[in-house]
């Protein structure tokens, strides 16, 4: 058995990827594959509703709160949240916590001000900066709630009465959120609600058409919204393997079940990195994410060593990003506690061939 830990695209429930696999030959007995059915078809209609509505009822998105499934990544979000939230001449807020929001706070820079409220550049953004002030003449804050190359998340929303926009690419559906709290969130499927290609939008109706921009039409949230998220021809098997995830996530419980056994196996191999000798975490620990454990060798010409010994036991995509080093765990939604064991198990043999 391969444990998959790879930070993206990531793994999916077995069931999943057996349900969709089955639909590329045949979509609901229609005869032809999820792949070829036309997007305006009344299959696929029902296919985006659904998706819509487990949306809806996992999140319990409020009304007054539209859901989109758009292209282009959270990358592309970078732009088109500024593009319709920031006025002409305007400024927004911006917590700078790693790679993913450096590149959101440049890309916001394009059109119009930006104020770096707090960075951990300083310490390879090893932790989420504390006590900063948020400018109160923003148009809105933005944050990275959870950092995959460094193992940082932030749990709980900066506090500000500014509209606050937030990339939950990477642990969305992981943990129960207050939607209400934010006016736009955005997220890549490809950690826990799919595979890469679609990228889910939540945005507050009331925050829209106030920029005084002229919009590229692919780039306006509110042709988007009128377009049921098919101003062209969106990413239909994308949006259908996530509905698909929606409904196992459903099916499990909800949200609130699967934060619970994301915070019982994040506690499990954090308790592993702090107890053996060979092994220690690179994130604050106030600031770990249950979603990207990062750690290092105490003894760093040993890395080798040990990714030959997880190769060994499948463990598969744990070498750590190259900013950081070392090694990181992602342990999304659909990776299994005993996928977790089977690490902890490996850092444990390790230790006893290396202990004299």
């Amino acid at each position: 058995m391969k444990h998959n830990f790879g930070a993206g695209p990531c793994i999916l429930p077995k069931e999943v990827f057996q349900q969709a696999s089955e639909a590329v030959i045949d979509f609901n007995n229609t005869g032809l594959s999820i792949l070829e059915i036309s997007h305006r078809s009344k299959e696929f209609e029902a296919v985006i509703d659904e998706a819509t509505q487990l949306v809806r009822d996992l999140l319990a998105v409020p009304q007054g709160y539209s859901i989109l499934f758009l292209q282009g990544g959270a990358s592309l979000q970078f732009a088109m949240a500024p593009l319709n939230l920031l006025p002409e001449g305007g400024k927004a807020a911006y917590l700078d916590t790693g790679v993913w929001a450096t590149k959101a706070l440049k890309e916001a820079k394009k059109f119009g001000t930006v104020d770096v409220v707090a960075s951990s550049i300083d310490k390879n953004y090893s932790y989420i900066p504390k006590g900063y002030v948020i400018p109160s003449d923003a148009a809105y804050f933005h944050y990275t709630a959870n950092n995959t190359i460094y193992g940082t998340e932030v749990f709980e929303k900066p506090a500000t009465t500014l509209p606050v926009v937030v990339d939950m690419s990477s642990d969305i559906f992981s943990r129960e959120i207050n939607v209400a709290d934010y006016d736009l969130i955005y997220a890549g499927a490809q950690k826990n609600m799919g595979p890469a290609g679609v990228t889910l939008v939540i945005v507050k109706d009331d925050r829209l058409g106030k920029s005084g921009r002229v919009l590229p039409s692919m780039l306006d949230y509110q042709l988007q919204i009128a377009g049921g998220s098919m101003y062209n021809t969106p990413p239909v098997y994308s949006i259908f393997v996530s509905m698909l995830n929606l409904r196992w996530l459903k099916a499990k419980g909800g949200v609130p079940v699967l934060e619970q056994e994301n915070i019982i196996k994040a506690r499990a191999l954090y308790d592993e990195i702090d107890r053996n000798p060979f092994f220690k975490g690179t994130a604050a620990v106030e600031d770990r994410s249950r979603m990207n454990v990062t750690f290092v060798m105490d003894t760093p010409e040993l890395e080798a060593e040990f990714l030959a010994l997880a190769k060994e036991r499948n463990l598969i995509g744990i070498k750590g990003h190259r900013s950081v080093g070392g090694f990181r765990a992602s342990i999304y939604n659909a990776l299994p506690l005993s996928s977790v064991n089977a690490l902890i198990d490996a850092m444990k043999e390790f230790e006893d061939t290396h202990t004299a």
